[in-house]
């Protein structure tokens, strides 16, 4: 009992970020709005494209852990917005408070003990709870580590 409060623990301050990883507000926090949609030379995605896909993603991830009906988007496009710049002005804050949300409804999943996270989730192929809340926190971190790239590129990055 006491290895598995420890793990999910440990799952949640994995899903939080900091530690080895930075974490999501000090990546997104001020981030001008002029630079959103901007995409340095010989990069695919703008920070804004990136933000959407790490929402998306999230989101998909987490619907497939608790409920069976989730359609998943078509992959890869469904994952990608098109547009480089966010559709409005309020569609940045938007997506950070989502995404936010979302990140602290998988650690309430992940905390829950009635949750097993061992077990195969019913409708997927094998995956478990914490292999996905495994791959929340890689995949967050993959991205979170591209917008500091980001930050840096369009000289807008005060970190070390």
């Amino acid at each position: 009992m006491m290895a598995e409060k420890s793990l999910r623990e440990h799952l949640k301050e994995l899903l939080l970020g900091g530690s080895a990883h930075i974490r999501f507000e000090e990546v997104l926090m001020d981030w001008p709005t002029k630079l959103r949609g901007q995409k340095p030379a010989r990069l695919p995605y703008s920070p804004w494209q990136i933000l959407e896909h790490m929402r998306i993603a999230q989101w998909d991830i987490l619907e497939f852990s608790r409920d069976a009906r989730h359609v998943s988007p078509d992959f890869p496009d469904g994952y990608w917005p098109q547009q480089h710049e966010p559709p409005d002005a309020t569609a940045w804050e938007n997506s950070v408070n989502v995404f936010q949300d979302e990140l602290r409804q998988m650690q309430q999943l992940v905390e829950d003990p009635s949750v097993d996270l061992f077990a195969r989730i019913p409708h997927g192929e094998g995956q478990t709870i914490l292999r996905e809340a495994l791959l929340v926190a890689d995949h967050n971190a993959y991205h979170l580590g591209q917008l500091v790239v980001l930050r840096r590129l369009l000289e807008n990055w005060k970190g070390a």
